[in-house]
């Protein structure tokens, strides 16, 4: 009975892919897809391709043995496995949150363009979700916890109780691992599961559909909201990805909380807590019109300028570093900026230097230039400003000097001094 009631729930949500990376723990669940699949594919799906990833994590003694385990599971299913070591830091806290962000990192390595990811997770894991959310003061967003499929992911058991897949695993005499950490209920969601979740299931015995229910019902809103507020998110956001704050002041609170979450998940990043989005809206979106603002969110920088939100990487602080060049090998910038080489051949606009100066590439200048076809000197806080260059790119834009004469901003201008039709520099 259980035997059919999980491969027809699978058959039914993996119809339409043709290529599944499966994330194989070795634990009863993953066991159990694992096993679901094969004999699916066996029986009615011959050109379904399978392939297992196994993370390990080396957080346990155990971790090797575990992996040989997986090994040779996959090889008596006949299907490919993948084994990918990630490293982790348990000094670093939230060990849980590192495990799981590693793990989907290794694993959309791996996962090709026609694959889709396929995860073991359950009804109660799904119940286990909503309740951290909850925990944490989500709303219907984070409420809606996982859904049965998104992009390239599929979770074909998220129907299906713990109680149900046991009992599959038992019918069918499967193999699987104990993770010992399973059992320690510091974690938040293994102390739900042991210590929460058995005694609410034992007063409601549906408690965890119904959970499921409220947050599928979330999801449906989630959805709705977003449909609702496409159109008007589409025209605030430049095709560069910057959000356009006049009309954004326009909108009530809820609204403007709403879009703004949408171009944070539009971006890929973790969604800001209430009080975060208030103080990126007190603290940049509000900041005076001749403030540089700046909020840090999770890996992340959010700047103001223009009227536009923009949603960075943190930069290093390379403004006082000096490069000496000797121009004759192209120049590997610092902080992923690029590579700077000289040309010799086509759109000319600098001088060489002269045999006593000095090549050197820096990110800092100060004072008066005059630049060339123009009349009269100007600051270079000014010329930043007429190429409606961002404060925080003016100090990642190569300079070049010869000795301590600046000759050019690559790809802005040439000064004076830097006149001539022998070489020109581009950044690539």
């Amino acid at each position: 009975m259980f035997d059919e009631s999980i491969k027809q729930t699978i058959m039914h949500k993996i119809t339409h892919h043709k290529a599944l990376l499966v994330a194989y723990s070795g634990g009863v669940d993953s066991t159990v897809l694992m096993d679901a699949l094969v004999a699916l594919k066996q029986q009615l799906l011959p050109d379904l391709k399978l392939k297992a990833i196994y993370i390990h994590h080396g957080l346990s003694n155990n971790a090797d043995n575990w992996a040989m385990h997986c090994q040779k599971q996959c090889q008596a299913w006949q299907v490919p496995l993948i084994i990918e070591k990630v490293k982790l830091d348990p000094s670093a806290g939230n060990i849980e949150e590192q495990a799981r962000n590693a793990r989907y990192q290794a694993i959309y390595r791996h996962l090709t363009d026609n694959e889709t990811l396929c995860t073991a997770q359950h009804l109660d894991d799904q119940c286990e979700t909503f309740l951290l959310a909850l925990k944490r003061g989500s709303g219907p967003a984070g409420l809606a916890a996982m859904p049965q499929e998104n992009q390239q992911h599929l979770r074909p058991l998220l129907t299906i109780s713990r109680a149900q897949i046991e009992a599959y695993a038992n019918q069918h005499q499967l193999n699987w691992i104990e993770d010992e950490s399973n059992q320690d209920d510091r974690y938040d969601r293994n102390f739900l599961r042991l210590k929460v979740l058995p005694t609410l299931n034992q007063r409601w015995p549906h408690f965890s559909q119904m959970v499921a229910r409220s947050a599928e019902l979330c999801q449906q809103q989630e959805a709705l909201i977003n449909e609702l507020l496409l159109a008007d998110f589409q025209q605030m956001v430049s095709q560069q990805g910057q959000l356009n704050l006049a009309p954004l002041m326009a909108c009530s609170e809820y609204k403007r909380n709403a879009i703004m979450r949408m171009w944070l998940r539009s971006q890929q990043i973790t969604m800001p807590s209430q009080k975060q989005l208030a103080l990126i809206w007190q603290t940049v979106v509000l900041a005076k019109e001749d403030a540089n603002p700046k909020f840090i969110l999770h890996d992340r920088q959010i700047r103001r300028y223009q009227n536009q939100l923009y949603l960075l990487p943190l930069y290093q602080d390379i403004e006082q570093q000096i490069f000496n060049w000797d121009l004759a090998l192209p120049l590997i910038l610092p902080d992923s900026i690029g590579q700077l080489q000289a040309n010799y051949q086509t759109d000319l606009s600098c001088r060489l230097p002269h045999a006593d100066e000095q090549v050197t590439v820096r990110f800092h200048a100060q004072g008066q230039f005059q630049i060339i076809n123009r009349h009269g000197s100007r600051s270079i806080k000014k010329l930043w400003q007429e190429h409606n260059m961002p404060p925080w790119m003016r100090t990642r834009i190569p300079l070049i000097y010869y000795n301590e004469q600046l000759i050019c901003a690559v790809g802005m201008f040439v000064t004076e001094q830097g006149k001539g039709t022998q070489i020109s520099f581009s950044l690539i």
